[in-house]
């Protein structure tokens, strides 16, 4: 080899190990970077949280009794402007936005994941795929106006319902997330390996028995962690609940059917009439916000790990 040939091949070297230097050290702060900006976030949480129950400590309600974080978590009325943080009230709401969200993302979202990916053809997956990640990219507030203006006067046909309601906010919420569940599930049933399908043909199982009997269990790990993703998605869900739901807080039995056609404020909603409304800035009932927040996360915290367990617990090698 010559002399020029070698002194190339060295630049070359010399000129990838620069850029692989360069790139490594960019995707090291980009992770640094998304580290620090949750631990900042979470460490906001729990001070302004701290300063809110340090601060209602004293808080004595309308009956002389004194405020603690046991009545803020056990607590059945949401009013800030009284001095009432019960958190069990817009909980409540999020349970039944929850709950409604769940029973119709759930199913839609997994038979949808099935057609795209053992019924459908190349072609029509390649329109209604596109299509469903243009629909999860709707605004949520589109979604709220959707429910005012459409859900709610359809359901008034069949059932009495208030203006504002769970009802309709649950069902918006969980239209919203069909995309999530639908494209998630999907991804893990198309990597569900060929030769599994082929095995259950060669058996003379039928295409719905390979779906449903092969395909889907194979898969499992990967479903069940679009429904936990989907569901800490509808628990945040803001612009969409904060229009349909109302604003009032109010504890409910979600077990009660009739509770879902009244107004009912979820966590989220609280938050930002907490922040927004006629409160004074870094007062109780504007940290009260923080404290809802934290719930929040701690809530979501727990379902990622519980996805992470599920999906483990599930997972197929192949």
């Amino acid at each position: 080899m010559s002399t020029d040939r070698i002194t190339e091949t060295l630049t070359r070297r010399t000129e990838n190990s620069s850029r692989e230097l360069l790139a490594r050290g960019f995707f090291f702060a980009c992770a640094i970077l998304s580290i620090v900006t949750t631990i900042s976030i979470a460490l906001l949480l729990i001070n302004e949280t701290l300063r809110f129950f340090s601060e209602t400590a004293w808080l004595v309600n309308a009956k002389g009794e004194a405020y603690s974080i046991i009545r803020f978590y056990t607590g059945k009325k949401w009013i800030p402007s009284r001095g009432e943080f019960g958190v069990l009230a817009p909980l409540t709401g999020t349970l039944m936005v929850t709950i409604e969200a769940a029973l119709i993302s759930i199913p839609l979202g997994v038979a949808t994941a099935l057609y795209l990916s053992e019924y459908a053809s190349q072609r029509t997956r390649s329109v209604l795929k596109p299509a469903l990640e243009i629909l999860a990219g709707v605004p949520t507030v589109i979604y709220g106006f959707f429910a005012l203006i459409y859900i709610t006067p359809a359901l008034s046909n069949f059932v009495q319902l208030q203006f504002f309601n769970v009802l309709s906010a649950g069902i918006v919420v969980g239209i919203m997330i069909i995309p999530m569940v639908a494209s998630i599930s999907e991804d893990a049933m198309s990597a569900v390996p060929d030769e599994l399908r082929q095995a259950g043909y060669g058996m003379g199982a039928t295409k719905f028995d390979v779906s449903v009997g092969i395909v889907v269990p194979a898969a499992l790990s990967g479903i069940f962690s679009s429904f936990i993703l989907a569901l800490s998605r509808a628990i945040g869900e803001t612009m969409a609940v904060t229009i349909a739901a109302g604003s009032s807080a109010q504890f409910l039995n979600p077990l009660n059917l009739t509770a879902y056609t009244l107004p009912n404020m979820p966590m989220t909603a609280a938050i930002i009439q907490s922040l927004t409304g006629d409160f004074t800035g870094g007062g109780m009932a504007y940290r009260s916000a923080f404290a809802l927040g934290f719930s929040l996360f701690v809530i979501t915290l727990v379902m990622n790990i519980v996805s992470d367990l599920i999906a483990e617990h599930y997972r197929e090698e192949y």
